[in-house]
């Protein structure tokens, strides 16, 4: 390795580490934005591939820019905390019937709004209905994250991750459901086994009766209609193989504007509280990955998973898809996911081996709280709360719900060949 690969391979790995514990409490967005700044000023990265590298990232910074408007109107205007109060009155005062709800309402927000609203939006409206039933609240925050990764590729919509995986070339839905509406439906099943098992201790006691919450708002209806609209939206795009970000982007801006000129509202309060930083995170990670591939990274690892699916398609499609499951919890999802789409460009594997790298990438980050951008948003929620989960704490749950989730997932599309 000659020295300016060296000093690339370094500036990426602290890059990296800062992103994953956050030195001197500074975002996420800072140390990867440094990293690729650092990588230019030095001269290893030309500045019109590190601009390419951004730009490639269009769909993606659209994509999440799309909802994190539609999830900041919604949580405004109340309706989450709606549908969680609806929850907590169906449970009837039993704590298992209130964490199958909870469960379910997560695995709808994460099909349909993205893992990153699961854990930026359901979270505190989960703690609250928690604190309204008078119920520990933990064993149902824990299902907003694991669910968060468990059910994000039932659609290609339900994690950007899958977006990075494969850029403009995102599955047709027919071809995408064939694929993974399987591995979803055991992924989710798995999970919630695991999941229910480790908290049983936690849901012995009943909980609180509620009253059915309070009529939803204008607003609040004005937003799900927006939501709804998108899920039509984005399915039928999905239909017609077309990029997901710009009418994402677009149906987000509508539904927001909505809300505010019917609530006579200014936009500065929902501009201010989105968390814009996951924008040029994500540019920082895109060029952090392009550095990698001119360092020979990615052309290193393209070439080793040629060789692995020379030896059989399947074995290769198991290893890779577990190695990367593990992987993203070391590097994070998305910096993993980044590299993992690259060097399928370079090796062009069967789209059994491809497939299996998504689930790994989607469902790894189970296992620990570093694993993906999900899971360190839902711990910044937990934060804002009052709460805190440690990484040993997350580690002792997630080997326990994460393996048998991930090895169903990927021998399920193995299966279907």
């Amino acid at each position: 390795m000659n020295n300016a690969n060296l000093a690339i391979s370094t500036i990426a790995a602290l890059a990296t580490l800062g992103v994953l514990i956050r030195p001197f409490k500074l975002p996420e967005a800072v140390w990867a934005a440094a990293g690729a700044v650092l990588i230019v000023v030095f001269g290893l990265l030309p500045v019109p591939d590190a601009l390419r590298a951004i730009a490639n990232g269009n769909d993606v910074y659209l994509f999440l820019t799309g909802m994190m408007l539609l999830s900041e109107t919604a949580r405004r205007e109340g309706l989450f905390d709606w549908v969680a109060g609806h929850a907590v009155h169906h449970a009837a005062g039993s704590p298992r019937r209130l964490f199958l709800l909870v469960y379910g309402v997560g695995i709808v927000v994460t099909t349909f709004l993205s893992n990153d609203a699961t854990a930026v939006v359901l979270t505190p409206a989960v703690f609250a209905a928690a604190r309204k039933a008078r119920a520990e609240p933990l064993p149902y925050l824990f299902i907003c994250a694991f669910i968060a990764n468990a059910a994000s590729f039932v659609l290609p919509i339900s994690n950007p991750a899958n977006l990075v995986m494969y850029g403009d070339h995102v599955p047709p839905l027919g071809q995408w459901l064939a694929s993974f509406a399987l591995p979803s439906l055991l992924s989710i099943s798995a999970t919630y086994v695991a999941l229910r098992f480790s908290q049983r201790r936690h849901l012995e006691q009943r909980c609180d009766v509620a009253p059915p919450p309070d009529a939803l708002s204008p607003g609040g209806w004005t937003a799900l209609l927006g939501l709804s609209a998108t899920a039509v939206a984005l399915t039928a795009v999905s239909l017609l193989d077309k990029p997901l970000g710009l009418p994402t982007c677009l149906l987000g801006v509508l539904t927001t504007a909505a809300v505010l000129l019917r609530g006579r509202s200014t936009p500065w309060a929902v501009v201010r509280d989105i968390s814009w930083s996951v924008l040029p995170l994500v540019a920082g990670l895109f060029v952090l990955v392009e550095a990698l591939n001119k360092a020979g990274v990615t052309p290193m690892l393209a070439a080793a998973l040629q060789d692995s699916v020379q030896a059989g398609e399947r074995g290769a499609a198991a290893g890779a898809g577990v190695l990367l499951a593990v992987g993203s919890n070391l590097v994070n999802n998305l910096p993993a996911g980044l590299i993992a789409s690259t060097t399928i460009a370079h090796a062009h594997p069967p789209q059994i081996v491809v497939d299996a790298l998504l689930i790994g990438v989607d469902l790894g980050p189970n296992l620990s709280i570093t694993g993906s951008l999900a899971t360190i948003l839902w711990l910044s929620a937990l934060r804002r709360e009052g709460e805190d989960v440690g990484f040993l704490q997350f580690l002792k749950v997630g080997a326990l719900v994460m393996p048998p989730a991930l090895l169903l997932a990927i021998g399920a599309r193995l299966l279907m060949g």
